[in-house]
């Protein structure tokens, strides 16, 4: 009875996780109520507050059914003594895959884009996608400044800034993808991005078979 009991309550936080992402694509965060949510759900509102304490509490619980495969790829990159380059790369181009050839991923990446207010409500919304925006920074940059000491490049500008710059560019593609799907390809674009982002900052990267890149300084 009691595993029965769990699996129930397991089975009404997802049904609320899926109306909540269908409403907030259709209506947008700040238009959605958490009564609308559990109406689309066939609960309760108190179901909700059972299951989240409130609507940036059920957001960020959207977010993560979908980034968790994403984080269990970044845990796993580079464990084995892969390119640290060559990691970034590979998850940043399985995050992409996944928002081209899963509808639920793309979504929930749309809602995240193009249909959240950062509102004082929202508060835990912004600073869990600040943390997450600050992880791929440091990512990248611990990346970026061992394969520029292994290649021996002396990077044209802080490894910081190098970072940040990479960032921006992954946004603006994934929205600009995500205001007309289909528009271009969007595993492709960012894999061009990135060898010639890298190439900008001195390495010349070539394909080393499965294992990815093998990066050295440009001549």
């Amino acid at each position: 009875m009691v595993r029965r009991t769990k699996e129930e309550a397991l089975a009404t936080r997802h049904r609320l996780l899926d109306a909540a992402e269908v409403l907030f694509q259709t209506q947008g965060v700040s238009q959605t109520s958490l009564q609308q949510i559990a109406q689309q759900a066939g609960a309760t509102r108190g179901a909700i507050y059972w299951h989240f304490k409130d609507k940036a509490d059920l957001f960020n619980a959207m977010m993560e059914r979908v980034t968790l495969p994403l984080e269990a790829a970044k845990r796993e990159a580079g464990s084995d003594g892969e390119d640290p380059l060559a990691a970034i790369e590979r998850v940043m181009m399985l995050a992409l895959d996944l928002m081209v050839t899963d509808p639920q991923v793309r979504r929930v990446f749309e809602i995240a884009t193009l249909k959240v207010e950062y509102t004082q409500e929202m508060d835990a919304v912004l600073q869990r996608h600040r943390a997450a925006r600050n992880e791929f920074l440091d990512d990248f940059a611990s990346a970026l400044q061992q394969a520029a000491d292994k290649a021996g490049v002396a990077l044209p500008m802080p490894v910081k800034t190098a970072a940040f710059g990479l960032h921006a560019a992954f946004s603006g593609l994934i929205q600009d993808w995500l205001l007309e799907p289909g528009l271009f390809d969007l595993v492709a674009a960012g894999r061009h991005i990135f060898h010639v982002y890298l190439g900008g900052l001195g390495f010349e990267c070539a394909r080393s078979g499965p294992a990815g890149l093998d990066c050295k300084q440009a001549a």
